[in-house]
Parts: C-alpha cells; structure tokens; sequence
C-alpha cells in the first residue's frame, strides 16, 4: 500500500536530513503532509477488489514520495506543532 511505501521512504529520507527533529509528532506530520499530497493511487477490479497502483519496486513513484517528504520535513521544520 502507498501508506507502507511513504513510511519505508521516510526511514531513508530522515535519515539523510540532519537538522529535522524526527520525534513522533514531526514524524505524523510530515507523513500525513505527504500522504494528503500524493495522486491517488488506487483502483477498483471488475472482481470488486481494490488494488494499489504503484509498485514498490517502480523507481519514479519512490522519487516523488522522497521529495514530498522533503518538502514536508521543510514545512514541519518551518512551523513544528510542538515547540522546539
């Protein structure tokens, strides 16, 4: 599921970033900034199934969620809902 894919780019991506708080609260915030910024990726099947439409393994799809979550980590960095 894409929700699966943002968190497991996320773990990368933070990791890379040293200046980003990463507690739980930044952590929602930028995943939910993220998530609420992506196409939708999902299909209805003549079977009434629901499938995801990116595929793991797709390079591009892995790009687009690295830099949202950047630019999310940018915006949650900029105005934390905590205060640091």
């Amino acid at each position: 599921m894409v929700e699966n894919l943002v968190i497991e780019e996320y773990d990368k991506v933070v990791a890379t970033v040293e200046d980003f708080c990463g507690c739980e609260m930044c952590r929602e915030d930028v995943l939910v900034y993220t998530l609420n910024r992506l196409p939708p990726q999902y299909v209805a099947q003549p079977t009434g199934e629901v499938l995801a439409r990116v595929s793991a393994q797709a390079d591009q799809p892995r790009a687009d969620i690295a830099v949202m979550l950047l630019d999310g980590m940018r915006k949650v960095k900029a105005a934390p809902r905590k205060g640091h």
